[in-house]
């Protein structure tokens, strides 16, 4: 058909989408954390996810393993994150301006750390490669490590959440004057609540780099609001009665988000079709399906 409207989505295509899902998944749980349970917003993701590619790739360049390689790059995000977590507790800056300022700082010290903008990681060793060695073909051995990760990733966020911090980061978040008059210090929660979510998103960042061969200075363009989007689909498909379910969500979300950018990608009308050009498009256009979906559904169910 010369008019046709979608092609059918490969399943190597959704492999593909299937390991941007896992692999950005890690990076929604940190944008979960700060937004969801600190009620913090943060922009530090946009360069904190660059930032654990950069260390990552320098280290694994440097002859440096490569899964010690991602905990390289999540001491670096962590860093990051405690920094802009000062700026507002201790220094009184908003906390988005905070974020904003240690952002624009970590573009510069990214370059500084890759010594350009960019670097190659070709020919190099993965934590695929343990894979690869067993026989396991690339397009099955990347989602499927990725996702083991993923998974384990969340369980932990889930385990860390029931915890007595875990639980003082929520009240932080949800009622910091009751939090307070229990004898907890919020400063100290919250240095720690956005210092764990950078350290996610820049682990997050080394894997996406381990995993297209490469690390640029301008791959965290864009992180908050595919972050922000992959939560708030999870949350609209999934619910968030509880901490476990609403991880859960978060990383189902990434799944469902880059899954929908694959079949948005997909579609052709005429001489019109979607290019990576439009994915801020496809972005905003699913968050606001995806805002605007419980109040539609509210009036049915009220008919």
């Amino acid at each position: 058909m010369s008019q046709g409207i979608i092609r059918i989505m490969t399943w190597y295509a959704f492999l593909g989408a299937l390991e941007q899902g896992f692999v950005y998944g890690i990076m929604v749980l940190g944008v979960y954390l700060t937004f969801r349970i600190l009620d913090f917003p943060d922009l530090t993701v946009d360069g904190s996810l660059p930032l654990g590619a950069s260390v990552s790739a320098v280290a694994i360049t440097h002859g440096i393993a490569p899964f010690v390689s991602l905990i390289m790059a999540f001491a670096a995000g962590f860093l990051a994150g405690v920094v802009t977590a000062l700026l507002n507790t201790k220094l009184k800056i908003l906390h988005l301006l905070a974020s904003i300022l240690t952002m624009i700082a970590l573009y510069s010290i990214n370059i500084r750390i890759m010594d350009g903008p960019n670097i190659s990681l070709l020919r190099e060793k993965t934590i695929l490669d343990p894979l690869a060695s067993f026989g396991l073909p690339g397009y099955l051995a990347s989602p499927f490590m990725f996702g083991a990760i993923s998974i384990g990733v969340t369980g932990m966020l889930i385990w860390f959440l029931h915890t007595e911090l875990g639980q003082a980061m929520l009240a932080t978040g949800d009622n910091p004057q009751m939090i307070t008059a229990q004898g907890v210090n919020t400063h100290n929660i919250i240095i720690l609540g956005v210092g764990l979510s950078n350290a996610m998103v820049a682990f997050s960042g080394a894997m996406i780099a381990q995993n297209q061969g490469a690390s640029d200075v301008n791959m965290g363009v864009g992180t908050i609001i595919a972050g922000l989007a992959s939560v708030i689909v999870g949350e609209t498909v999934f619910g968030k009665k509880t901490v476990a379910r609403a991880c859960v969500a978060a990383l189902i979300g990434s799944i469902i988000y880059r899954v929908a950018i694959a079949l948005a990608l997909g579609i052709k009308w005429g001489r019109f079709s979607f290019t990576p050009s439009d994915l801020n498009l496809i972005t905003a256009m699913l968050v606001i399906a995806a805002l605007v979906a419980p109040k539609i559904k509210e009036k049915l169910q009220s008919r």
